[in-house]
């Protein structure tokens, strides 16, 4: 059973009453009854395969003069080929003249900004014109990296020193927890939050822009009485931050806006770009939101796609109303172009998908629509319980096999992680191989964490927390000593000379020479770059070989790093680059190649976004499950997940199962016991949408029992109870 790290987390109904649905409208805004032609408009797909929506999005503005032009607002529907669209508006911004070196590209992924690149240039090479430039945007990557960059660039603008390096969230965390053990906040009689629960409370608070009170109460209830000692150990945080001269994820956006919050240095930065387009727009916070806006005030310029309807991330702080209220925030306001036509999913599964969405309280309008008609409706299944949910799943599972489907193509999506358990043993028990999204990251490691950490101290000597793991790898190295040998080093403003005097401890003196010349070499000038990770790799081996058991299949990842520090051209852009964009896979999972190379895909339904499969399963359709007990409470909290479940349906390319558990068992009962719950089927599926379904029950039929013909004797038992009493 293959499980890998393919990554990347809630009850009173709302009073029953006609939803109200808002369409958004501008002088420029394809309305309805153009959005409604769109099946008549399908057959005229232009030369580059662009449908007349396509190319309204891609064409606004151009050839205007003017400048740029006003904000646009691409709404694409689930499968309605927005990245081949955004890749062509870049492509033929080029065309028109646009330099792309002025061009800012923004997306949620590394792999995102580097495939649209690609495909720009494929774009523009194909055309073939004279004087056109490469295609290639020279601003292209994720709002964390593309700020890393800003901010090295602005540093001594905004108070920053240029040489900062940035944590990754378990550095974050972990410097979180040294502030939290300093104030004390870890011996309290009364459970306080841990480093994990506080770094989110952190970031959460920070990203969505409103108060700690707000975020307690909204996102982290369970913590509110810890207001008072949160605000101390936050401010406590950030100071402990800028004497240490880091950055984590979060302040490099909340940098970001401040240097737009700031005219003249608003302008200075704006400059550079002639067009900003962003990707995925729906995902974007209220710092995000902030930061274009400060970049862009008039909107001139700058391009947002998204969808509403696939807003799923609020749990990171996303908030949907960057989205509904992009068209408002510009004079003139923004142009909307409705992507409506779908590419990945047959009519049925996108009929039942509208009708889910339809009922949202606000929304852009749209309706989904396919060139691939088919007979088959999505089904909805009634089964007995997880048990019975788990047989039904395998079996389809394997008659889709045996019909010639591979099992990669084939997805089961679930809300919350645990909601798969009773499957993963079903899977086990028939041996079916399958992976799961979650796991390991590359950076989590130990073994790469170590290495990282030496070439960070070496990049920025304030960088306690790269340095007080470091020390603790030679042997005898514990936290205090390493604690107190930084508190020297501070006394002595990081000196180099002053690494040499430190007074360690007996086991690690032999060890320490060493260490002292390897920083030598490494904040030497003249010392080469990449060759920089082979000396620190060499000095780490013993090392390595002392800490684990497995250090051959750790090594593998260390010359890993080596192959992607070539690439780079300097230490701190491959520091920058490992932590705001590291691999998933890690040779601390290294094991056994599998035999059979298929296997079933597992994931929660935040993980499936933007992938497709021709089959999908969706789990625990259920009141309790989707949408989440514990995303109950507000609705906005059910609108978000009945947009979970519209984004389940569209993963979908053939067919779609969702599955209706009649009950669930208490788990934590004595063995054998049967207590359990029903599960009414959930409020996204109401009567009047069921239409659009092929209703199924599942499970063993019950016959009666046969008939056994006339007993030869009769007898009264009831009078015979009834004289028990007489």
């Amino acid at each position: 059973m293959p499980k890998s790290a393919l990554t990347r987390p809630s009850d009173r109904d709302i009073p029953a009453r006609r939803p109200l649905r808002f369409a958004f409208f501008s002088p420029k805004l394809d309305g309805p009854s153009e959005a409604m032609g769109a099946k008549a408009e399908q057959e005229s797909e232009d030369r580059d395969g662009l449908n007349p929506a396509q190319r309204r999005a891609v064409e606004h503005g151009i050839g205007t003069g003017g400048g740029a032009a006003s904000a646009l607002l691409v709404i694409a529907g689930a499968g309605s080929g927005k990245t081949n669209t955004l890749a062509h508006r870049v492509a033929r911004l080029v065309e028109s003249g646009a330099d792309p070196r002025r061009i800012l590209l923004l997306t949620f992924t590394r792999r995102a900004a580097q495939e649209m690149n690609r495909r720009v240039e494929r774009i523009v090479a194909s055309r073939k014109l004279r004087h056109t430039p490469a295609g290639r945007v020279g601003w292209a990557g994720t709002f964390h990296g593309i700020a890393n960059r800003l901010l090295r660039l602005h540093a001594e603008s905004i108070g920053l020193d240029p040489s900062f390096t940035v944590l990754d969230a378990s550095d974050a965390a972990d410097l979180m927890d040294l502030e939290r053990e300093h104030r004390g906040l870890a011996e309290r009689k009364r459970r306080f939050p841990r480093k994990s629960t506080c770094l989110a409370i952190y970031s959460h608070t920070v990203n969505s822009q409103k108060s700690l009170a707000e975020t307690l109460k909204n996102a982290f209830p369970w913590c509110d009485r810890w207001e008072k000692e949160l605000r101390t150990l936050f401010g406590s945080y950030v100071d402990a931050k800028q004497r240490t001269n880091v950055l984590d994820y979060d302040d490099l956006l909340l940098y970001w806006a401040h240097l737009m919050a700031e005219p003249a240095l608003a302008r200075r930065v704006g400059q550079r770009f002639d067009h900003v387009l962003v990707d995925e727009y729906q995902d974007t916070n209220a710092l995000q939101a902030r930061i274009l806006v400060g970049m862009r005030p008039s909107g001139n310029g700058l391009t947002v796609v998204g969808d509403e309807a696939q807003s799923i991330y609020a749990f990171r702080a996303a908030s949907v109303r960057n989205i509904l209220d992009f068209p408002t925030q510009f004079e003139p306001p923004a142009r909307v172009v409705t992507l409506e036509q779908n590419y990945r999913s047959t009519q049925p599964i996108l009929d039942a998908s509208n009708a889910v969405i339809a009922l949202s309280s606000e929304r852009f309008e749209k309706k989904l629509f396919s060139r691939r008609p088919s007979e088959e409706k999505p089904y909805l299944v009634l089964v007995e319980d997880e048990s019975a949910q788990a047989d039904y799943v395998v079996e389809q599972v394997l008659t889709s096999r045996e019909a010639g489907l591979d099992l990669k193509q084939q997805a089961v999506l679930f809300r919350t992680s645990h909601h798969s358990a009773q499957l993963e043993l079903e899977l086990t028990r028939r041996e079916i191989p399958f992976v799961k999204f979650g796991g390991l990251r590359f950076l989590e490691a130990a073994h790469v964490k170590d290495l990282i950490c030496v070439l960070r101290w070496a990049e920025n000597p304030r960088d306690a927390i790269a340095g007080f793991r470091t020390m603790q790898l030679l042997p005898g190295v514990g936290p205090a000593n390493a604690r107190r040998a930084l508190r020297t080093l501070e006394g002595e403003r990081y000196q180099l000379a002053a690494l040499r005097k430190l007074d360690m401890p007996t086991a690690a003196r032999e060890s320490w020479p060493g260490v002292c010349a390897l920083y030598e070499r490494l904040r030497d000038g003249q010392t080469p770059w990449p060759g920089q990770v082979e000396l620190a790799r060499l000095w780490y081996e013993p090392h390595l070989a002392r800490l684990h058991d497995d250090a051959h299949l750790r090594m593998g990842d260390l010359i890993h790093l080596e192959e992607l520090a070539a690439a780079q051209p300097s230490r701190e852009r491959f520091l920058s680059e490992l932590t705001l964009d590291p691999p998933v896979a890690t040779g601390a999972e290294a094991g056994p190649p599998h035999l059979d190379e298929d296997y079933l895909i597992l994931s929660t339904i935040h993980s499936a976004k933007g992938q497709e499969w021709d089959v999908v399963h969706v789990l625990n359709v259920v009141d309790g499950c989707i949408p989440s007990d514990m995303a109950c409470s507000r609705p906005e909290e059910i609108e978000e997940e009945r947009r979970l479940l519209y984004v389940a349906m569209t993963r979908a390319r053939n067919h779609l199962h969702l599955l209706n558990p009649m009950r669930f068992y208490v788990h934590h009962q004595p063995r054998d016991g049967d207590r359990h719950l029903y599960a009414p089927r959930s409020r996204f599926l109401p009567d009047g949408i069921l239409d659009h379904f092929e209703r199924r029950v599942a499970g063993p039929a019950v016959d009666d029992d046969p008939a056994v013909g006339d007993e030869p004797t009769r007898i009264d038992v009831g009078a015979r109870l009834r004289g028990m009493w007489n």
